[in-house]
């Protein structure tokens, strides 16, 4: 469900390993990419982006829920308007040719950047929803996850001396805004973050920084969409930071659209 046209972000995949969360008083502390983490930073943004704490049952997820972006699909809200989807069949077909959704690459690169169906209707959410039952279409769409979003979230927000939370605030921030460097972008939203407050690694206050963050995210996302329910920063991620649990342990209740997720 992102909310800003991916910009041409290649970033290798880099194995991204536990960090110290020291910011919390907790030398040990895991962190987003522990396996455990990792799990749970899946769970929490499937609640706002499929409405469940089950994020593999959204391999097969795909409608047009209405943002300007075309088809939105898969366990991360790739999108027919943004690149992402395009970039996602385009590597998944180079190893497995003869895949259900190569014959709609064509299509999906002449709607690329826009809401269009054109090409892909009647038959691509078939398609897609018939493909995400292979094994391999769904081990691509987490490599996909994990190269264009989750890797390069943890990675800077561990250079930004960040916890587990303030690696999951990144993290979800970039799925829904995508990766660029505009003012509503992932980029954007950090880049004006830290003219509020300095981050952890400047030797500001973690807790400080990630409500600045929050702040700009959140009008961000007003940008966006005008009116658009914000509850995944207000009643979920502010809760968190509210309660002081740097390091996302469990048990964590949140609220998310109206319906309440809890974990424990």
């Amino acid at each position: 469900m992102k909310r800003a046209l991916l910009t041409a972000l290649s970033v290798a995949l880099v194995a991204v390993t536990g960090c110290s969360s020291a910011a919390s008083g907790k030398e040990d502390a895991p962190g987003l990419a522990s396996p455990a983490k990792k799990e749970l930073a899946q769970r929490i943004v499937a609640s706002a982006e499929n409405g469940t704490l089950d994020w593999r049952s959204a391999y097969g997820y795909i409608e047009d829920i209405d943002d300007g972006q075309g088809y939105t699909a898969g366990i991360i809200g790739f999108c027919t308007g943004t690149h992402d989807l395009l970039a996602l069949v385009e590597k998944y077909t180079e190893k497995r040719p003869g895949n259900g959704l190569a014959r709609y690459l064509p299509a999906l690169r002449e709607v690329d950047g826009t809401d269009s169906h054109e090409g892909l209707d009647p038959g691509f959410t078939a398609a897609w929803k018939a493909e995400a039952k292979r094994p391999e279409f769904r081990a691509a769409q987490d490599a996909e996850r994990d190269t264009e979003y989750f890797g390069p979230a943890v990675r800077r927000a561990e250079r930004d001396g960040l916890s587990a939370l303030g690696q999951f605030v990144y993290y979800d921030a970039i799925v829904y805004h995508g990766p660029g460097d505009g003012p509503t972008s992932f980029g954007g939203i950090r880049a004006a973050a830290v003219k509020r407050a300095d981050t952890p690694a400047e030797g500001g206050d973690e807790e400080e920084y990630l409500a600045a963050f929050l702040d700009v995210r959140r009008e961000a996302m007003g940008e966006l969409h005008p009116g658009h329910d914000t509850s995944r920063v207000d009643t979920a991620q502010r809760r968190f930071l509210e309660e002081g649990n740097l390091d996302l342990d469990t048990p964590l209740e949140w609220e998310v659209y109206g319906v309440t997720y809890k974990v424990a």
